[in-house]
């Protein structure tokens, strides 16, 4: 058996406590993430669904932006669901917003419709194996353009929404809101493999 890891989820704001409860029942630990002492704590880090504008600002209020970025370029395991996919973005579609720019691609927000157009759907995503995963999407972003070197996990109505580019992981829906833990077991993979 392997050493338990410990994951962060940030936790600024927005919805982090379904990703820690996610975590634990995948067997590992989990913690929010408000200060860079935690984050210093952690082998691998969650951003989550909430209002990125808001979580933007707050990031560079607490000059958690540059430890995010540095840890990253060590190589730490970044996973980042719909607010949390548009912060990790280079670039976004009509928005000067505040972002960690760190994933290779440019996404739309609120690209599916307004809080009222959220739905679920059935992804096939390779990686995962079957069956289908049960995808819910509540004003989702999704990458309009996804450059060399990331790599296209799933897509929704031909929309890219799930993408890896190196240590980095991006979903525009929100996992932690199913019983399916297969994307999060995919993540603490990634996480298990930059400890090696």
């Amino acid at each position: 058996m392997g050493k338990t890891l410990t994951i962060g989820v940030l936790a600024l704001q927005g919805a982090f406590q379904k990703h820690i409860d996610t975590i634990k029942l995948c067997g590992e630990q989990a913690i929010p993430v408000r200060t860079h002492e935690e984050l210093d704590s952690v082998q691998g880090l969650i951003i989550p669904g909430g209002e990125s504008t808001t979580i933007g600002k707050l990031l560079a209020r607490y000059n958690l932006d540059k430890k995010i970025i540095e840890a990253t370029g060590r190589g730490m395991p970044i996973f980042g669901t719909c607010a949390g996919l548009i912060l990790l973005a280079k670039e976004i579609v009509g928005s000067d917003q505040h972002r960690l720019g760190l994933l290779d691609v440019t996404v739309l927000r609120n690209a599916f419709g307004r809080q009222v157009d959220s739905f679920e759907v059935d992804l096939d995503i390779e990686a995962l194996g079957k069956p289908p995963f049960r995808a819910i999407f509540i004003r989702a972003p999704y990458v309009e353009k996804a450059n060399p070197g990331v790599e296209v996990l799933a897509r929704c109505n031909e929309k890219i929404v799930f993408v890896k580019q190196k240590n980095l992981l991006g979903a525009a829906f929100h996992p932690e809101l199913t019983t399916d833990t297969r994307i999060h077991e995919y993540f603490i993979r990634m996480v298990q493999e930059s400890q090696q």
